[in-house]
Parts: C-alpha cells; sequence; structure tokens
C-alpha cells in the first residue's frame, strides 16, 4: 500500500533563552523504515527539511518550514494512507488547523497519528481534530499491521491492539499491547527519505553539533517513574537495549554511506547497565573509528565510574547530560528521581577526570518546591562547575501531558486543558517568567526569576574563575563557528540572530504563495540485510 509520512514544520520561540534546536525526526524515520521493510511504498513530506529557512509567526511562536499552503499542494494524491507525527504537545494548536485543512481538501485518505504527544492526549486529539486513526506508544508494529489489514480490505479496527478509532460518534480506545524487547529486529532508521545534509548545513540536530551528524537509538524506554516525565506513559516503564554489536554496525555504516562523523544518542536512558555500556564503548573502540558520539538528552550517572568514563572517551564520547534536576534531596524524593548525591558527585568526578565534557539538566519551581529547597540548588551547582561541570540547563518547571504532576495540576484545578497549557514549553525559557505561567504553590514568579539568574550566575561565575580555560575555548569556538558545549551553542545561535534575522539560520518568511522551493538532495540509497528474510535488500526512495 502507498503510505505518507508527515514530519510537520518545527515551532520555535525566538525570544527564548535556549539552546534547543529542531533535530531529524528519529521516531519516523523508524516507522518509515518498518513499513518499506513490510513491502509498502513509501514517501516522506519533511516539512521542515524542505523549507529549512523559512521562518512564519504563529501566535507566541514561531514555524520553521513549509507553510499550511505548500504542504497541501504536496500531500501525495495516491497514498489513501497519511502518517503524520507529533512528539511536542505544544505543536498541537497549529498541527491541528493542518489537519483539518488536510482532511478538508482531501476527504476519502485515513489520516493516521502517532508520537507522544498523541498517545498523552489521544482522546483529545480526536475531538479536536478529525484524525481518523491514533497509533498508541511504540509505532512500528501497530502500523505495520494496521496499513496490512487495510491493503487486505479487511481492515476491523477493533482488532488492532494499540490504536484509538471512531466508531460512529464515539472514540474506541483499544488495549494497548505489551512492548517487545526484540528491538533488533526492527530496521534502521529509513534516512535516505531525508536530507540529512540540510539538517546538518543548518544544525538542526540534538546536542551540540561536531561535524556530519546522524542522530542513533540505543535503547528503547525508561524504566524510571519521574512524576513530571510522559515516558512512563509513552514507554511503560519498560527498557529494552540492542545488542552493542548492532548498534555499533549501524554507526560504522552511517559512517561509511554517509560520510558522517558524530553521532547523538537521543535514548531516555542509555546508561543504565554498566556491562552494556562497557561492551559498546569495546565494540566502537575494535572498530577503530574516528568518529565522536554524545549522550545529548540525559542520562543516569550511577554506572559512570573511572573505567567506564575512560572506556566512553576512548570510544569517542565527548559529551554526556546527568540530570539531577534538583539540588533538593526533598525535591528529588518528590519527584521521584531515583539519584543519589553521592553517585552523582562520583559519577561527575569520573567523567570530568576523562576528559568528556559534561553538562547538568536542573529544573526549578516544581509544584511543590520551597525557597531551601533552590537555596540547595545553588550550593549544588557552585560544587559542580568547581569540579569542572561545562554545562547546566535551568528551565522553569512546566507540566507535560500524561505525566503525574500534569495530572495532579488537572486534577486540583491548578490547570485546565487549554492551548497556554500547551504552550508552556515553549514560554519555560522566556527570559522573565510572569505568574500565570509559574506552577509552583509557595515561590512565587518573582523569586523564581531571580534564583534562574542567580543559579546561573553562580554557575558560571564559578566555572570561568576555576577553570579560566573554558573562556578560552568558548571564545575560540565563536569565531571558528564551533561548539563543544551548550553554552557555546547558545552564544553562536545568538550570534546568528544579531547577524541574520529570525531564529537561528530561519529567515521570516517573505516568499508568496507560489513561489517555488528548491529541491531536495536525495543521497543514494542505501542497501542493508533484511531482519526477517537475510537478503540483501536496497531501501528505495518513494520521495
Amino acid at each position: 500500500m502507498r503510505v505518507q509520512l508527515i514530519h510537520p514544520p518545527a515551532h520555535v520561540n525566538p525570544k527564548a533563552l535556549t539552546a534547543l534546536r529542531p533535530s531529524p525526526p528519529l521516531g519516523l524515520a523508524y516507522i518509515a523504515a518498518a513499513l518499506r521493510e513490510a513491502g509498502h511504498d513509501v514517501s516522506m513530506l519533511d516539512c521542515l527539511g524542505d523549507a529549512p529557512t523559512q521562518l512564519t509567526p504563529e501566535g507566541p511562536v514561531s514555524r520553521i518550514g513549509l507553510r499550511d499552503d505548500e504542504i497541501l499542494s504536496r500531500i501525495d494524491r495516491d497514498a489513501p494512507v497519511l502518517g503524520i507525527t507529533n512528539m511536542w504537545s505544544y505543536a498541537w494548536p497549529a498541527l491541528r488547523q493542518l489537519v483539518s485543512k488536510i482532511k478538508n481538501c482531501f476527504p476519502e485518505k485515513i489520516i493516521v497519528a502517532g508520537g507522544e504527544h498523541f498517545t498523552g492526549l489521544a482522546e483529545v486529539s480526536m475531538q479536536q481534530a478529525p484524525i481518523d486513526i491514533i497509533v498508541l506508544g511504540e509505532g512500528e508494529r501497530i502500523m505495520n499491521e494496521l496499513v496490512g489489514k487495510l491493503e487486505a480490505g479487511n481492515f476491523d479496527a477493533s482488532s488492532v491492539d494499540g490504536i484509538v478509532w471512531r466508531d460512529g460518534d464515539k472514540i474506541v480506545m483499544n488495549k494497548r499491547p505489551k512492548g517487545s524487547k526484540a528491538v533488533d529486529e526492527i530496521p534502521w532508521p529509513a534516512w535516505d527519505l531525508f536530507d540529512l545534509d540540510v539538517y546538518n548545513e543548518h544544525r538542526f540536530l540534538p546536542g551540540t553539533y561536531m561535524g556530519k551528524t546522524v542522530p542513533v537509538l540505543a535503547t528503547r524506554g525508561c524504566p524510571y517513574d519521574c512524576t513530571y516525565c510522559s515516558a512512563p506513559n509513552m514507554w511503560e516503564r519498560r527498557w529494552a537495549p540492542r545488542a552493542p554489536v548492532e548498534v555499533a554496525d549501524e554507526v560504522e555504516f552511517y559512517a561509511k554511506e554517509y560520510g558522517a562523523t558524530h553521532f547523538p544518542f537521543q535514548d531516555l536512558t542509555a546508561s543504565l547497565q554498566r556491562k552494556w555500556t562497557v561492551d559498546f564503548a569495546r565494540e566502537i573502540i575494535k572498530r577503530n573509528l574516528d568518529i565522536k558520539w554524545q549522550l545529548a538528552v540525559g542520562t543516569r550517572c550511577e554506572i559512570m565510574d573511572d573505567e567506564v568514563c575512560q572506556l566512553l572517551y576512548e570510544s569517542g564520547c565527548r559529551t554526556l547530560y546527568f540530570a539531577p534536576e534538583s539540588g533538593s534531596d526533598r525535591t528529588r524524593k518528590l519527584i521521584k528521581k531515583k539519584m543519589k548525591r553521592e553517585a552523582l558527585m562520583s559519577a561527575v568526578e569520573s567523567t570530568v577526570k576523562a576528559g568528556i565534557t559534561l553538562g547538568i539538566f536542573l529544573v526549578i519551581g516544581f509544584p511543590h518546591d520551597r525557597r531551601e529547597d533552590l537555596d540547595e540548588t545553588v550550593k549544588l551547582v557552585r560544587e559542580l562547575a568547581r569540579m569542572g561541570v561545562t554545562d547546566i540547563c535551568v528551565p522553569v518547571f512546566y507540566p507535560i501531558p500524561a505525566s503525574e504532576l500534569y495530572d495532579d495540576l488537572i486534577a486540583s484545578g491548578r490547570i485546565t486543558q487549554c492551548d497556554a497549557t500547551l504552550l508552556a514549553p515553549m514560554t519555560a525559557h522566556l527570559p522573565i517568567l510572569t505568574e500565570e505561567r509559574n506552577y509552583c504553590e509557595h515561590v512565587s514568579a518573582r523569586e523564581l526569576n531571580f534564583y534562574k539568574y542567580w543559579i546561573v550566575a553562580n554557575f558560571y561565575g564559578t566555572s570561568y574563575a576555576t577553570h579560566p580555560e573554558l573562556m578560552t575555548r568558548m571564545a575560540k569556538n565563536f569565531f571558528k563557528n564551533e561548539e563543544e558545549s551548550k553554552m557555546e551553542t547558545f552564544v553562536l545561535e545568538l550570534k546568528k540572530k544579531v547577524l541574520g534575522s529570525g531564529t537561528g539560520n530561519a529567515r521570516p518568511d517573505t516568499r508568496g504563495p507560489n513561489s517555488p522551493t528548491p529541491k531536495k538532495r536525495v543521497p543514494r540509497a542505501p542497501e542493508r540485510k533484511s531482519e526477517k528474510t537475510g537478503q540483501l535488500i536496497r531501501l528505495r526512495h518513494a520521495g
């Protein structure tokens, strides 16, 4: 069956103080690969990659990518199924309008939605937009079964586990199947359907940019149940690692096929098992690959000792992020962050000693935070700076749909299910927090503003005073347009805003509705062995 997958435009807040950037859609690339291996004819409409410099204001945020009219003109008329993804709920207000426009223009097409947002707010999404089916959680097996039954002509929605569908005016949610741990059977992401050169050119990539980049996923899920996180709902507290050899095969393939030299791992919790981490590092070292890689989205610290960190560095790991979230033991207990201070400090010492750039993720303004909790965070960042930690990220708390804290705030009436709540992540990095965006019961927005800048000042003031070489490095990278830390990424993005226009490399939209867009450069389709048949197959293009 012919299927068109849609990667929607990205959304940014040009006024935010953040180093966050859009990135290639790893989940959608996996879905494309699974459908294609099952024999379906897959095309990709990459709304970000096809217009990476087009910036369009949308209320308090801005869109990077194709406009709605351009997207509608590129819908595949011959594809009976359209699949659309959305990870972040802040994009939903704009995306639901796009879905409605697609359905109005192509009422006969079956619109299937998936991703973290749709898994967390499935019923709301079905109520607000003419989506036909939502796939919950991991999508490869469910999407294959769904499309296969649609193609066979015997489709019965009630027989497909893991979907939400319409039965007349009724929205039906089928039971979710247990996630499979056979993650090595899933084909590698279909990156050949995207122009990765465009993403690299504009540095639309996770983490810091260290050369030609391809994102990788080594493990799936997370076994923890932190109250601020939606992962327990998306992954159902399950962690499944791929075989270290299989991950190394994928990295080596991208290095040879695409000339990639840098691999940001987008795992939720990559370093959970010491043996797995050691085996993977040794596998990369054994292959003598001249690469760099990083754990850019944060990972656990418990397994990090001198031996592990030295192996990570020798294998090319150059950046790690730990996520204690708070310097307060009380706060970490309340958010169910199962991390002990002693483990963190020991891991920091080993990581810095190995020469790996280390950053820390923190959050202030949790609903139950008190001033003494924030004071503990100030003390922690000073100590971390003296130890050699390079970066911190300190957003103000915002509620994520399908997280425990989100549900608690809804139940207590502190927030409502509305667009302003969904847009909260877009405003968490604004220079000034206002009271209507403050979810903390015990600390005012004015005080949280003080603490945010006080924490940042304490960290970077201590860091540059005790490690002046970091200032020298940042100055060199500023003029070379290179980055080794989030602070350097932020400074370079700020330079682009000052010297250019728009956000980062994006520019305001000044083109007419009929203006042509540059044609996509399509890389050569790679070959790999089918996990099911063992045959060498050419991954075909259908764009």
